[in-house]
């Protein structure tokens, strides 16, 4: 197996087979990002791809669930898609769900008819970086999609039978705004569907172009108890049925996870204590999300 660069993978991708079929990050222009900047963009060869799949069939028993690297995999052609999850089931059988990063635009680039035949070889579970629910938002950070261009694209993968986990970002849209951009996100979720809710917290990385606006004073970072709140109203405002929500990833302060609605009251009673309870003084200074 070979992999260039750094490897990022969802956290709960832990136990998957990691396969690499890109270097990098097609879009690679968000503000906040700091990944993939030691890499180029490329596809890697279905040859390259193949000789990775022997080698993993040699040491790994089973593979039900295999994870595509890098940053925006679902970039690619659906014929090319295809391809790799044919050769994927040559060496294993058993491999029920091919997963990946997508953007929107990845999706918008894929017709129905190429959604409905990827589906039918395993491709499910996508990982979509929603981050915000807000327009103003996401010109901000140039995620590359609008709110209407996301809601469109998503209840295409819903008509496809493709499962998407969001991926949202606490503090995103700067100091003041959380509550707002909290219930415009709700909104979008409670149309779309996810299969999951993943939430992360904004953190200000060296090097990025966010970093340069907190530097000049063109964006201010939300204090942690408004992203707490944020999070409080988010929760509060979504209204799935049965879907989880996973409020644990590394930059969040105080992590929340159960399944909507059975336990919203849960977690907010978890999120208000520390709204009540914790210091921003001390959150502020025990707690960097750069050094993560």
């Amino acid at each position: 197996m070979h992999y260039d660069g750094i490897t990022y993978r969802p956290p709960v991708e832990a136990s998957s087979l990691l396969l690499q079929v890109t270097v990098g990050c097609a879009h690679n222009n968000c503000t906040y990002c700091n990944m993939y900047k030691d890499v180029s963009f490329r596809i890697e060869s279905l040859e390259q791809i193949e000789e990775d799949l022997k080698e993993a069939r040699e040491y790994i028993k089973r593979a039900e669930r295999i994870f595509l690297l890098n940053g925006d995999a679902f970039v690619l052609k659906a014929d090319y898609l295809k391809a790799i999850a044919v050769k994927i089931r040559e060496y294993f059988p058993e491999c029920n769900t091919i997963t990946m990063y997508a953007s929107i635009q990845n999706i918008k680039s894929k017709t129905d008819k190429e959604l409905e035949e990827l589906r039918v070889l395993g491709i499910n579970d996508l990982y979509v970086g929603i981050e915000s629910g807000c327009d103003e938002v996401l010109a901000h950070i140039q995620k590359g999609h609008t709110v209407k261009e996301a809601t469109e694209q998503l209840q295409r993968l819903n008509e496809a039978n493709i499962n998407h986990i969001a991926l949202l970002m606490l503090g995103v849209a700067g100091k003041g705004k959380g509550i707002e951009n909290a219930k415009a996100t709700a909104e979008f979720l409670n149309v779309t569907k996810p299969k999951i809710v993943w939430v992360g917290t904004l953190g200000v990385f060296e090097g990025t172009k966010l970093y340069e606006e907190v530097k000049a004073g063109t964006f201010v970072e939300a204090p942690e108890i408004e992203n707490l709140i944020e999070e409080k109203t988010l929760i509060e405002s979504i209204e799935l049925e049965n879907v989880p929500f996973y409020g644990v990833h590394p930059t969040n302060v105080i992590p929340v996870s159960g399944i909507l609605p059975r336990d919203k009251d849960k977690m907010l009673k978890v999120l208000e204590h520390g709204i009540q309870n914790f210091d921003e003084e001390v959150l502020a200074k025990t707690f960097k999300r750069t050094s993560l």
